[in-house]
């Protein structure tokens, strides 16, 4: 069964930076395009940045310049630096492969920004 565990979230001030990890079972992130998702409360899921499987970064305009995706194919880890992070950031972040697998969804990891 696969699994996507994220990790590195936290509480943070603004203009801070946090770097989030996806560690994927198997070889999920070597073979797929792979994309981070954040859930603010009451809001839905929005999908923040993409990354192919050749290394090609795409991202929601309200991130971009300020997170950047990356992955390790040998660590089977995905990663998403966020940096300047504003109180609009605050979220749950999740990790995924593209297209989605609905039964890949993880805990996720809260990311908190204070102002």
């Amino acid at each position: 069964q696969v699994q996507l565990v994220e990790s590195g979230g936290g509480l943070v001030q603004a203009g801070g930076s946090l770097r989030l990890s996806c560690v994927a079972s198997g070889s999920i992130v070597s073979s797929n395009a792979m994309g981070w998702y954040r859930q603010a409360p009451e809001k839905q899921r929005e999908l923040v940045a993409t990354i192919t499987s050749g290394g090609r970064t795409n991202y929601a305009d309200s991130v971009k310049g300020r997170f950047t995706i990356s992955r390790d194919n040998a660590k089977n880890t995905a990663y998403l630096q966020m940096n300047s992070l504003k109180p609009e950031d605050t979220a749950v972040y999740y990790c995924n492969v593209i297209p989605i697998r609905w039964d890949y969804w993880g805990q996720g990891t809260q990311v908190t920004v204070s102002s």
